[in-house]
């Protein structure tokens, strides 16, 4: 699936997605971000800022230009704390009063396995994490925020990251960086969890959403099908590793060389978490394990 060059907007200018619905790109691209981070504006009267994004001052005023005389934000919400999508949001709160709203720290929605590896000493790795991030309301599995003319439900989606959040709005998902179009979401342990990632991917298959408006990169128009070729290309990474250590045993970083060839060497540290990933989720399986403790220098085998 490759990135869609048509999607261009121009950072910092208001575009209108639907009626009360906007988006407004920051101004971060990056190979991790694509054109950058998708800030999004919902609301005719009261706003709710989805994902207000990296801490740029003229991110922030370009979300409290979008505000109309007749317009305030009431409320922050963000889908993971990562430092493209959350550091702003303490600024925007300061500047409106709004809460900011998430699932939790940046810690929140871990699993054990995660947590243990994080404990060992693992970290970084990933889009840089935005660690001291703590939200003024968390938000459960399912709970409902309300403004003037929209309602959003919070949906946990761990997998990217242990916070992750999706937003409903009738049939339209605001899925952070768990579903996008332009790239696979990256999962890098300890924040991401591929088989959470995997079971969120199930949960949103399950939905009957028309549309996915990403953190990153164009809407996606068919989900059902964006989630399948997901589902599809971690399989077959799946595959691939597997066949790999039947060879003999490796390390995440000798299978990323191996199995990524048309990576540039820069994105291969990216892949390497990646495969990480993937051999966690196997050694849960009992399908691999490691050499020892698990741990991001070990060496897996097939049992």
């Amino acid at each position: 699936m490759q990135a869609d060059p048509g999607f261009d907007p121009i950072a910092g200018q208001p575009d209108q997605i639907a009626p009360g619905l906007r988006r407004i790109l920051a101004p971060n691209p990056s190979p991790m971000t694509f054109r950058g981070t998708n800030t999004y504006i919902v609301g005719q009267t009261d706003l709710a800022v989805i994902d207000p994004g990296p801490d740029n001052a003229a991110h922030l005023a370009a979300i409290l230009a979008a505000c109309g005389p007749e317009q305030r934000i009431t409320h922050i919400l963000v889908t993971h704390a990562h430092v493209d999508h959350s550091p702003l949001a303490r600024a925007l709160s300061r500047a409106t009063g709004a809460p900011v709203m998430a699932y939790g720290d940046a810690q929140a929605g871990r699993s054990a396995v995660m947590d243990s590896l994080a404990q060992a000493g693992l970290a970084g790795g990933g889009e840089g994490v935005d660690a001291g991030f703590v939200p003024d309301a968390c938000l459960a599995d399912g709970a409902t925020v309300t403004g003037s003319d929209w309602q959003l439900q919070a949906i946990w989606t761990p997998g990217h990251f242990g916070n992750h959040l999706c937003f409903a709005m009738g049939d339209i998902l605001f899925t952070g960086d768990l579903v996008m179009g332009w790239a696979s979401s990256l999962v890098s342990p300890p924040d991401g969890d591929l088989t959470d990632f995997m079971a969120s991917c199930r949960c949103l298959r399950a939905r009957a959403d028309r549309i996915y408006l990403p953190g990153h990169g164009a809407p996606v128009t068919d989900p059902a099908s964006r989630i399948d070729w997901l589902i599809t290309h971690r399989k077959a990474r799946e595959a691939a590793i597997i066949k790999a250590l039947q060879a003999a045993p490796a390390t995440a970083e000798t299978l990323a060389r191996q199995i990524y060839t048309e990576t540039p060497a820069m994105l291969l540290p990216a892949a390497a978490r990646n495969v990480f990933a993937h051999l966690v989720d196997l050694t849960g399986k009992n399908i691999i394990a490691p050499e020892g403790q698990l741990s991001w220098t070990a060496r897996f085998h097939q049992l």
